[in-house]
């Protein structure tokens, strides 16, 4: 009694040894981010995406993404076939047991012996055979066999981490495309509403030279502004063609015509968030979380490895009825049993197991670099997007005092010219000045939008 309880004492501090103990590393980056966070309204890990992106229209286009997009649908297959492996990989510690019947008949020449005895004559023999038996498992003294399912199911957890990553990617692909093919359609709409403005300047000045007031010269500059708002018109239509098909692609289906956007939508199209803590943050990603489960499979594979070099205990047995005639199989006198333990100790085999130790202990030190570099470039894109946020509000601010001050220039200018005091000239450079100040607010508005969808991807929005 005494040598069984130390023997599986034994067995179970050898097992806790073996595996070295896991020690979440230190964050490579500094506690706090380089911008000012300002104003900000809940954590993103803690938003959800329906609650960030106000649009409705946007929601079911994002809900068409998840429910039909190829990309991840494979990675949710990866999640199956994963956590089917790690099934895989834990039935080892149960016994594997079998049933079987089987009969056997066979005839023996009178030539044959039996126990060393002549057979006087031909004899047929009949043998049937009913068991249930053990085929060889391994007593897990030593933790091999529940290391390697602590390393499958830490990549059974990564796998699902990465499918977390490449929804919330998802997520904020289909919002940038949205945004782009609103962006799109909204220059259209300028460059639309521009060659209107223009060509019913062209056709007064066209009046106006064929009365004699104006001169050719200003009938030509008018033109090209008509013809510039023909081409950017050209343009815009192929962009917009160009940014439906992505958007179909990424929705994994035809997104219809009236859950398309027309313009841009208003500031409250998406909510803004707050960054938090680097150490909150971070260590929330899907991404992160991934590479740590990577890591900690990597420990779990050490111990499996440091577990080979001590001996592989099996057990193999059964029991059942062995009779040789059909009638008395299941009776009292046919019962049959055997029962064949093993134990397989290592003593040479040209450092196969030192250099599969020495190849877990470099995967860990490779998983550990990984994970830690997984943090530094997250640090580095929320650093980035949260410079941007910044920047881009100022820049906004000042595009939108640009295009005033541009659309009064080209208010004065038309009035200056009508009055005859200055050349069409003056008023189609004020005008190229406005229409370039309105396409420039556009696309700042655009960049706005994106920085803060790529806030909430890169900050591990919710799901």
């Amino acid at each position: 009694m005494y040598r069984r309880l130390l023997v599986l004492g034994l067995a179970a501090c050898l097992t806790g040894c073996l595996q070295p103990r896991y020690e979440r590393p230190a964050l490579p980056v500094p506690p706090a981010w380089p911008e000012n966070q300002g104003a900000v309204t809940g954590v993103a890990a803690d938003v959800k995406w329906r609650d960030f992106f106000a649009d409705r229209r946007l929601q079911s286009v994002i809900e068409l993404a998840l429910a039909n997009n190829r990309d991840l649908r494979i990675a949710a297959l990866n999640v199956e076939k994963t956590q089917a492996l790690y099934r895989v990989q834990r039935a080892p510690q149960f016994p594997n047991v079998n049933a079987s019947l089987s009969a056997n008949d066979y005839r023996l020449p009178p030539s044959a012996k039996i126990a060393g005895v002549s057979v006087p004559r031909a004899v047929t023999v009949e043998q049937y055979t009913a068991n249930i038996g053990i085929a060889s498992w391994e007593l897990d003294f030593f933790g091999r066999v529940r290391s390697l399912k602590q390393a499958a199911l830490q990549q059974y957890l990564a796998t699902e981490q990465a499918r977390s990553a490449a929804q919330i990617s998802l997520v904020a692909a289909v919002a940038n495309a949205y945004l782009a093919l609103a962006a799109d359609r909204e220059n259209l709409h300028l460059a639309q509403a521009t060659l209107e403005d223009q060509q019913a300047s062209y056709d007064l000045i066209q009046h106006a030279r064929d009365a004699g007031i104006a001169s050719d010269l200003d009938l030509r500059e008018a033109q090209t502004q008509v013809e510039a708002a023909r081409v950017d018109i050209a343009h815009y239509s192929g962009l917009i063609a160009t940014d439906q098909n992505a958007l179909d692609l990424l929705a994994g289906t035809t997104v219809k015509d009236d859950l398309l956007p027309s313009t841009l939508g208003s500031d409250e199209t998406l909510k803004d968030i707050s960054a938090g803590l680097p150490s909150e943050v971070l260590l929330r990603r899907p991404d992160i979380l991934s590479a740590e489960h990577q890591l900690k499979a990597a420990y779990a594979n050490i111990g499996a490895a440091r577990a080979a070099f001590f001996p592989q205990i099996t057990l193999t047995g059964g029991g059942g009825f062995l009779t040789s005639h059909l009638t008395d199989l299941f009776s009292g006198n046919s019962k049959s049993w055997n029962f064949s333990p093993q134990v397989v100790a290592p003593i040479f085999d040209a450092g196969l197991r030192r250099a599969s130790l020495k190849a877990t202990q470099v995967d860990r030190d490779l998983a550990v670099a990984g994970y830690e570099q997984a943090i530094q470039s997250a640090f580095r894109e929320v650093s980035d997007s949260l410079a941007l946020r910044t920047r881009l509000r100022q820049q906004e601010q000042a595009q939108r005092a640009l295009v005033e001050a541009s659309s009064e220039t080209y208010r004065l200018s038309d009035a200056r010219y009508q009055a005859g005091i200055d050349s069409y000239l003056s008023v189609l450079v004020a005008q190229r000045s406005w229409y370039a100040a309105q396409q420039g607010l556009v696309s700042v508005r655009r960049a706005r939008l994106s920085n803060l969808v790529t806030l909430f991807k890169v900050l591990g929005g919710g799901a």
